[in-house]
This record gives C-alpha cells, sequence and structure tokens, in this order.
C-alpha cells in the first residue's frame, strides 16, 4: 500500500458487503477517512447510493464506489472482485458487513423456513465472497478477510437457533479460509488474514433515539466496530489469522 496521505490505509482498496446499513454506513466513512479507496456493495441500490454519498461528502477528496451486487450469485461475486482489483489494481480488503435475523419465542417454534433465510443471507454470502476475494488478498501482501459475528455463535439460545447456527458455520467458513492462508504462507507466516470480530448486538444512533429508555448493555456502537475494523490492517497478519476479535466480553 502506497500514498502520499497521512492515514492510516493510504493506499488500500477496501471492499465492503452489506454497505447499506448502520454499520456498513460507520464502516464506510471510517475507512475512507483511514484513506482507503472504498468499493460498497449492497443489494439495495438506492441505500447504498446514499451510503456511498454520504461517505464522499464527509471527506472530500476519497474515493468511495457503490456496485448492485448479487452476492446470492458466485460469479456476479467474482466478478465484482475482477472488476474492483482491475480498476484499483489491487484489493487490500474484504469486510462483510450482510446481516439479517431470525429469531422465535421458544425452540419448539423456530420455523425452519427461518434457517433458509439466514443460510443465504450469512453463511452463502460469506462463501461467495470469500471465494472470490481469496487470490486478490493473497496478492495484496496485507489483504484482510473480516467476518462480523455475534457472540450468540458460540452460546446459542433456545429462540435464536437458526441464527446462531448460521452464525457459527459463517465462523468455521472463515475459519477455514484462515487455515488456508497459514498454509499458503509456509515458514514466512500468512501475508493474508481472515478475522471475525464478534459483538454481542449493535447499536447506533437512529436506533437510541427509537429506545430512549434502554440501555443496550453489551453492544457495541458501529462507530467503534468500525474503528476496530480499521484496526484490524495494523496488526500483523500471523497475529489476526484465525482468530476472534471480541468487542463484548466473551460468551
Amino acid at each position: 500500500m502506497t500514498s502520499n496521505g497521512t492515514g492510516p490505509l493510504d493506499g488500500a482498496v477496501v471492499a465492503v458487503a452489506g454497505a447499506a446499513g448502520p454499520a456498513g454506513r460507520a464502516a464506510l466513512l471510517r475507512l475512507a477517512e483511514a484513506g482507503a479507496t472504498v468499493v460498497a456493495s449492497d443489494s439495495d441500490a438506492a441505500r447504498l447510493a446514499e451510503a456511498v454519498d454520504e461517505a464522499r461528502y464527509a471527506h472530500g477528496g476519497a474515493t468511495v464506489t457503490g456496485d448492485t451486487v448479487d452476492l446470492l450469485d458466485l460469479a456476479a461475486t467474482r466478478e465484482w472482485a475482477a472488476r474492483t482489483e482491475k480498476e484499483f489494481g489491487r484489493v487490500d480488503g474484504l469486510v462483510h458487513l450482510v446481516g439479517g435475523w431470525r429469531g422465535s419465542r421458544t425452540f419448539a417454534e423456530a420455523p425452519l423456513a427461518d434457517w433458509d433465510t439466514l443460510h443465504d443471507l450469512l453463511i452463502r454470502t460469506v462463501q461467495h465472497t470469500s471465494l472470490a476475494f481469496h487470490d486478490a488478498l493473497q496478492r495484496s501482501g496485507n489483504g484482510r478477510y473480516l467476518l462480523i459475528s455475534a457472540a450468540g455463535a458460540s452460546k446459542p439460545t433456545a429462540g435464536n437457533a437458526a441464527y446462531a447456527a448460521s452464525k457459527a458455520a459463517a465462523e468455521a467458513w472463515t475459519l477455514a479460509l484462515a487455515d488456508a492462508f497459514r498454509k499458503e504462507g509456509g515458514e514466512g507466516g500468512p501475508s493474508a488474514a481472515a478475522a471475525i470480530l464478534v459483538v454481542k448486538a449493535l447499536v447506533h444512533d437512529a436506533l437510541r433515539a427509537e429506545r430512549p429508555n434502554a440501555k443496550f448493555a453489551g453492544f457495541t456502537d458501529v462507530k467503534d466496530l468500525a474503528e476496530a475494523i480499521v484496526g484490524v490492517w495494523s496488526r500483523p497478519a500471523e497475529e489476526v489469522n484465525g482468530n476472534r476479535l471480541w468487542l463484548t466480553p466473551q460468551a
């Protein structure tokens, strides 16, 4: 990563999947502030355009682009990765922020249709983005694949079976990618890293305004998550590869 700027990610090119939600918007803003070229994707074109414009205007001169990509289509996801690397010359990160939640009052009432929905949102999109961006992240020399996960994956509750199982599967897939980076690095250690940032849940200003009496105990503010995302690049690949980085008390 080379640049004449002074930000911690000057010269880096970072792709963000699921960029239009509150966490995605915070990540775009912080990555742009850190000097990265940010390539955002989301399935909602209108909300994505708003998020990209917000990041551009907040940081004049920042390169922030948006792509409406169907991450459930492996070929389309591979095309996004190839197009990004061709246009910007490199890809130094993929931040996976595609979210979704389904739950039930009791375990016995859990609808299996929730699993189908969450399988696509939380697992399939991880599979496709990791496969599509693996080679580019290796070529980067300091690539990072970052999955945002939930503490519930390690400690499922009765009403969260489908969600916790989906998150656990996504974590396992990401750890397999980390093992690939480790093996490909050989004796010199990995030059790319796959890591998991673990939160209890996320909170943002609009949610606080909607629920002024809520405590949100143990929740991670999306701005703090964005700060943690940027910080992963400052740590050696070997230190973060294959690790869960807890932003909430460990379950």
